[in-house]
């Protein structure tokens, strides 16, 4: 029995002997492959007139499918009106420039206030739901004090073509990530690559460690030193892989940790006191480690458009840049 808010949706097989997962893929391309699974589990897939809940179940070509999809669920998270600086949206997708402070993704001790609070807000009934769920897509994450460009996604489909052009780290497509960072030192040599796995530190569960054992995940990331300013550098990373704190942790390992970053740049606070005035004044005013999201570029999931947007670095940065370079 099809509810009354329920959608229906039918298709014929192309092609016989596949799983019935399978084949709801390619017959409704908009619906990721385990919301699909869902719905059968669920008893919302007939074939042929019979119910059926086995995903795995092999249907011969020609079987006529039909579909009920039920109407997103409210998501658990609750709207709530946070100022947003969008770079681009459309029905599939939205670009947000993120302010530095604001928590991603609820989590224990951010419950609330969150971006996800505020896109489920903004973007209100535009969201054809995550699962089922009417929430934003999260691809990729930025730190709650690393400013810049991210990408959610609006619907299962576009969620499914950003995960898998984010899991593929930009080998074969448009993917591109880019930020600038200010950094302790100049690192040598001033164009270079790091590679060094990553893993949850053993001793401080709130760190990540570059580790050498199977443990670690694999990450690489480009640099380049774009400006010296005595005790400090401006550098823009290239990430090849984005693991959690990747750029953070890669620049520290090397002995070049960011600026203001109190997790992995401890040990280097004393330096501030080399600074000039303006260079200690603007970086206590920063408060925060100095990254920033500057250009994001990735291939429209719907489309095939290629899209890239740029970020100029927020103000507490430029200013900390200007004080830098005024010594």
């Amino acid at each position: 029995m099809v509810d009354a808010d329920d959608e229906e949706r039918f298709g014929i097989v192309a092609e016989g002997g596949v799983r019935l997962d399978r084949a709801l893929v390619a017959l409704f391309p908009d619906l990721s492959r385990a919301r699909l699974q869902d719905l059968v589990r669920a008893g919302r897939v007939r074939r042929d007139g019979a119910s059926v809940r086995d995903p795995a179940l092999k249907v011969a070509a020609g079987a006529r499918i039909a579909l009920e999809i039920p109407p997103p669920a409210a998501a658990e998270p609750v709207a709530e009106a946070v100022d947003l600086v969008i770079a681009y949206e459309d029905d599939d997708l939205v670009v947000i420039d993120k302010p530095a402070g604001l928590v991603v993704h609820p989590a224990p001790g951010h419950e609330s206030g969150t971006l996800v609070n505020a896109l489920i807000a903004h973007c209100g009934a535009s969201l054809s739901g995550i699962g089922g769920v009417r929430r934003p897509g999260i691809v990729h994450r930025l730190d709650k004090d690393t400013s810049g460009l991210i990408v959610v996604a609006k619907n299962d489909a576009a969620h499914r073509g950003l995960t898998a052009q984010f899991a593929d780290h930009g080998r074969t497509g448009p993917l591109e990530r880019s930020y600038a960072a200010i950094v302790w030192g100049e690192p040598q040599p001033r164009i270079g690559t790091i590679r060094a796995s990553l893993a949850r530190s053993r001793y401080n569960r709130e760190k990540i460690a570059v580790v050498s054992d199977e443990s670690g995940r694999h990450a690489v990331t480009h640099y380049a030193v774009v400006e010296t300013y005595g005790e400090a550098a401006l550098v823009r990373c290239r990430l090849e892989t984005g693991r959690t704190h990747q750029i953070r942790v890669h620049l520290d390992h090397r002995g070049h940790p960011l600026l203001g970053d109190p997790v992995y740049g401890g040990a280097f606070r004393t330096k501030a006191a080399r600074l000039g005035t303006d260079a200690r004044d603007a970086l206590t005013s920063l408060g925060r480690q100095a990254l920033h999201a500057e250009l994001l570029g990735f291939s429209h999931p719907r489309t095939g458009e290629t899209l890239r947007f740029e970020s100029p670095v927020p103000p507490d940065m430029a200013a900390l840049i200007a004080a830098l370079a005024k010594g």
